[in-house]
C-alpha cells in the first residue's frame, strides 16, 4: 500500500563526529537528538513498470545525476529485503536551506518508512531505523518523536534509534540561528575523518559521549532543563575542539558563531536560559525555555546583523497520511 511516510528534522544534542564504517555509516559513538516541529519531509514511493527508479523532488524529475544517492540507496534497499521491482519518488523537501537544517535526516527517514510501506516489509520502528541509517546516519533518529537515542552498534543490526521519550513533558525551544547558507568549505564526512585520523583527543571524545548520554538521559529523566543545556553545550563545544585539533587544523565556525556563543554566554549571566549547540557549520541552534525565548530572539535581532532565526518545538516520530 503506498501511503505518503512523513518524518521531521532533528538536532543531535550529543554529537556523532566520526565512523568506523562509511559504508553501513556506522558511528564510532552512540549519540542523542531531539526531533523537532518545524520542518519535515514527506515522502511517497509508488512501483513502476520500469527498469529504473524515477526521483521526483518538490515535483521536479531529477537527472540521474541528481538522484544518484537516491538511486544507490534504493539498490541497498533492494538487496536487503530481496525484491526486485522499481520505484517512483515523490518527495517533498519542506526544510528550507534558509533554515539551518540538513534535510538528509527527514529525507532518508520519510523514504525509508515510505518504502516499507510501499514493498510491504512490515518493519518495526527499529527496523526502518537501520534501514534509513543506511542512506543517512542522522536520519535513524528521525524515525521517533522527541528525545532519541542512536546506539552505535558494531554491525547493520545492532546499530539503530530507540526512543527516550517521545512525549517529554519539558519546557524546551530551540531557536536556530542562520549565519550563512553557503556550502561548506570541508565535508562533514571529510572533517570526520580527519578528526578522527589526526586529532590527539580523538579517544578523549569517545570516552566523553559515552559518560554524557548517561548524565543528559538522567536530566531528561529530571526534566531539567538547565543541565540538558549546560550538557548539550559543553559536547559541542567539545566536538568543534577536534576540529580545532586536527591535522591539519579546521574550523566550521564564522566570526558570527563567536559572537553569538558569547551572547548567549552574556544572557546567562543576566539570568536567561539559554544554550548553544552547533553542528558542522557556523549556524548556531540555541537551547531555550518558553519564557526566555523571545529575549534571546530579540537581543540577537538588536546586536547581530544579518541573520536569520527559526523557532522549533518538540516534534513527534513517523506519521503516514
Amino acid at each position: 500500500m503506498a501511503r505518503t511516510a512523513r518524518a521531521y528534522t532533528n538536532i543531535a544534542l550529543i554529537k556523532y563526529w566520526g565512523k568506523k564504517d562509511k559504508a553501513l555509516k556506522l558511528p564510532w559513538t552512540s549519540s542523542l537528538s531531539l526531533t523537532l516541529d518545524k520542518f519535515y519531509t514527506d515522502t511517497k514511493s509508488t512501483i513502476i513498470d520500469n527498469d529504473h527508479d524515477v526521483v521526483y523532488l518538490n515535483d521536479e524529475l531529477l537527472d540521474d545525476s541528481s538522484s544518484l544517492r537516491i538511486r544507490n540507496y534504493l539498490d541497498v534497499v533492494r538487496k536487503m529485503y530481496g525484491f526486485n521491482d522499481h520505484l517512483q519518488i515523490n518527495s517533498t523537501n519542506h526544510v528550507p536551506l534558509s533554515a539551518g537544517f540538513a534535510s538528509s535526516a527527514s529525507g532518508f527517514a520519510a523514504l525509508a518508512a515510505s518504502v516499507n510501506e510501499t514493498m510491504n516489509l512490515n518493519l518495526s520502528n527499529k527496523e526502518i531505523s537501520i534501514l534509513a541509517r543506511n542512506g543517512s546516519g542522522s536520519a535513524t533518529r528521525s524515525i521517533y518523536g522527541g528525545f532519541v537515542e542512536w546506539i552505535a552498534g558494531n554491525s547493520n543490526e545492532t546499530s539503530f534509534a530507540e526512543p527516550i521519550d517521545e512525549n517529554p513533558d519539558i519546557d524546551i525551544v530551540l531557536l536556530s540561528v542562520v549565519i550563512s547558507e553557503a556550502e561548506k568549505s570541508i565535508s562533514s564526512t571529510k572533517g570526520m575523518e580527519l578528526s578522527v585520523k589526526t586529532s590527539p583527543f580523538y579517544s578523549n571524545w569517545s570516552t566523553l559521549v559515552a559518560s554524557e548520554i548517561i548524565k543528559i538521559k538522567q536530566a531528561i529523566a529530571n526534566k531539567d532543563l538547565q543541565q540538558i543545556g549546560e550538557i548539550a553545550e559543553h559536547n559541542a563545544l567539545s566536538m568543534h575542539a577536534l576540529t580545532l585539533s586536527a591535522q591539519p587544523p579546521y574550523t566550521y565556525f564564522a566570526p558570527e558563531t563567536i559572537r553569538i556563543i558569547q551572547i548567549v554566554k552574556t544572557l546567562r549571566q543576566q539570568g536567561f536560559l539559554a544554550y548553544v549547540t552547533i553542528d558542522a557549520g557556523p549556524n548556531v541552534k540555541i537551547i531555550c525555555s518558553k519564557q526566555s525565548v523571545k529575549a534571546v530572539k530579540d537581543y540577537l535581532d538588536k546586536n547581530v546583523q544579518n541573520v536569520s532565526t527559526f523557532e522549533a518545538h518538540i516534534g513527534k516520530g513517523i506519521q503516514y497520511f
